[in-house]
């Protein structure tokens, strides 16, 4: 029996509750879910939507560098770290599919922009509270591809520092605890198990 359409008939939802949608949207959703018992339970919980996103690992075999992004992250701030985080080029999808997103973000973020880009895996992060999916992708750049500054959006308040690396000197940098960022993290090991700068 396909696991999918078996847990869908074990979930009815009861009730759904918009806590806020001031940036996003928090709901809170009451819900029975059917054990394997075969007995049914109720429960809450809150689910953080935000939108799906895309990320990408911009690389060079030319160089054996990648390119990675520092700004400023208020929820890490606020939990015991400067706030500066060093990060894989991402954005969410808004009405764009994933592919024409990572373009985009790419462009505003890094001034590179980039022929070729090749989705890797999508991925739920943070799954016990946070509706967004991410798509993964990695893509090979050029010298020639930088057409713009980056640094991203002044409108949107975004002040971003692109930052080529080694892949190994990025590596090293998850062990410090200098790169603490999940989807960097995935992405940099991607591409030393995958071998994309060999």
């Amino acid at each position: 029996m396909n696991s999918a359409v078996a847990t869908k008939d074990r979930v009815r939802i009861q009730q759904v509750e918009i806590l806020s949608d001031n940036w996003y949207v928090l709901r809170k959703i009451t819900y029975e879910f059917q054990g394997r018992d075969g007995n049914w339970s109720s429960m809450s919980r809150e689910a953080y939507d935000r939108g799906n996103g895309a990320t990408i690992l911009l690389y060079s075999r030319l160089k054996q560098t990648v390119v990675l992004t520092r700004q400023f992250r208020l929820p890490a701030f606020v939990n015991e770290h400067d706030g500066m985080l060093i990060e894989a080029c991402a954005g969410l999808l808004d009405r764009d599919d994933p592919q024409t997103c990572i373009r985009k973000e790419t462009e505003e973020e890094t001034g590179y922009r980039i022929k070729d880009v090749r989705k890797i895996f999508e991925a739920f992060m943070s799954p016990g509270s946070v509706t967004e999916r991410l798509y993964f992708f990695v893509g090979e750049y050029f010298d020639e591809d930088k057409l713009g500054k980056g640094g991203g959006l002044e409108a949107e308040g975004e002040e971003i520092e692109a930052l080529e690396l080694s892949l190994d000197q990025a590596l090293a940098m998850i062990e410090t605890g200098e790169i603490i960022d999940g989807k960097t993290i995935m992405l940099l090991q991607y591409a030393k198990l995958h071998r994309l700068l060999d």
